[in-house]
């Protein structure tokens, strides 16, 4: 095995990727700084813990991100967004000089996403919007960002009252597998006319993350059978992700960065609970097939990536982040850090919030920002810092 490493570093090497990985105090500081600033200016005041969709918020943009016709915007944001400040502060309170603060912030997000749990339908789950303002769909891509984000609150926190949360998402996750395409799991609660890459790959990772905070080997076998069906279903030969697969078996051949992102993540996962290499050679096969895709050569010939979503590539990230924690390339590491100091330099608004997708026209600065596109950058820049916080 160990030679195995070996070799993969000199690999590296050779191809000029032998570098360490860049960080600075600065990336820190403006994690929590985009964080704060968020807080400060998407709080919805007269709900406590919750927030609003974009800033500045006119109540009048039209989303674009449900099942059928689209959604205007309304007066707190929908769960995807929240999420994002839920999975930031997650990885804010690493910080051991930060904790006392997140803590709080923490507890409170928690409040703010229990506010989204339905239990008028059996199972229970949580549904796109707070149930004490109306009734709206179940998605299970959602509910896995929850069960996620409460496993990742249980590992910082230990915090054992997340444990039963997470598991009740799960069961709810697991009322949308079927055999119709020999397994996985719809989009939409009562909707069985696709089964998406990004239900199914978070489902993965929640699975595998359950399995890595009990040591229940049921989760683990989950894990495995939704990273086959994903693995069998929706990777394209270069071992891209397609966005989903229609009842008749055909696969959408729409490509984004975190469907790829959640897989890279759960063939490390899988390497790390069972040693088996095989999983270790699918995430570098991947790692590598997904910075190819997903870059374009710019100025200078250097590659940069193509931002589908600010949060898509954060997803991305996290593979990338969980390689390196294992084969210690920051190759990627760097890439994406690279595009993202060029963004917070070129593509922020006169508030400090970035453009979507970091687009550097003007008009791309004027116009309202959307609380996912700006929660992430915290939880990026976070993330980039605490890989090498050691010794500094």
């Amino acid at each position: 095995m160990r030679y195995f490493f070996l070799i993969i570093s000199l690999m590296f090497c050779f191809e000029g990727y032998c570098q360490k990985v860049k960080y600075n105090a600065l990336q820190k500081e403006r994690a929590d700084a985009m964080f704060r600033k968020v807080w400060q200016y998407y709080r919805a005041p007269t709900y406590p813990g919750l927030f609003t969709e974009n800033f500045p918020s006119g109540k009048s943009a039209s989303l674009d991100y449900f099942q059928g016709a689209r959604v205007n915007e309304k007066v707190v944001s929908f769960l995807w967004p929240f999420s994002g400040m839920f999975s930031a502060a997650n990885v804010l309170i690493r910080f051991p000089d930060l904790k006392q603060q997140y803590a709080v912030y923490l507890d409170t997000l928690t409040a703010g996403v229990w506010a989204y749990r339905d239990t008028t339908r059996s199972p229970a789950g949580y549904q796109a919007y707070p149930s004490g303002l109306e009734k709206s769909d179940r998605y299970y891509d959602d509910n896995a960002l929850v069960c996620i984000d409460y496993l990742e609150a249980y590992l910082n926190t230990g915090n054992e009252a997340y444990l039963p949360k997470a598991k009740e998402v799960f069961n709810f996750i697991l009322s949308g597998w079927d055999d119709q395409l020999g397994g996985g799991v719809y989009w939409l609660e009562g909707h069985k006319d696709q089964k998406p890459a990004c239900s199914n790959g978070m489902a993965t990772l929640a699975a595998l993350k359950l399995y890595q905070c009990t040591k229940d080997p049921l989760y683990l076998n989950w894990g495995k059978k939704f990273y086959n069906w994903m693995h069998n279903h929706l990777q394209n030969p270069q071992g891209i992700y397609y966005n989903d697969v229609k009842m008749d078996g055909k696969p959408n051949e729409v490509y984004y960065t975190y469907n790829t992102g959640s897989m890279l993540e759960s063939a490390v996962l899988l390497f790390r609970f069972t040693n088996d290499i095989k999983y270790l050679k699918e995430a570098e096969r991947v790692a590598e097939s997904a910075y190819q895709f997903f870059s374009t050569q710019g100025k200078n010939n250097k590659r940069v990536f193509k931002i589908d979503l600010p949060w898509f590539v954060t997803v991305l990230f996290r593979g990338y982040e969980a390689l390196y924690h294992v084969n210690h390339n920051p190759f990627y590491i760097n890439a994406i850090t690279s595009d993202l100091d060029q963004a917070w330099e070129n593509a922020s608004d006169r508030y400090g919030f970035l453009t979507a997708k970091w687009a550097l026209d003007e008009a791309a600065k004027k116009k309202p920002k959307w609380l996912l596109d700006e929660a992430c950058i915290a939880e990026l820049y976070a993330r980039i810092s605490l890989l090498n916080t050691k010794g500094k």
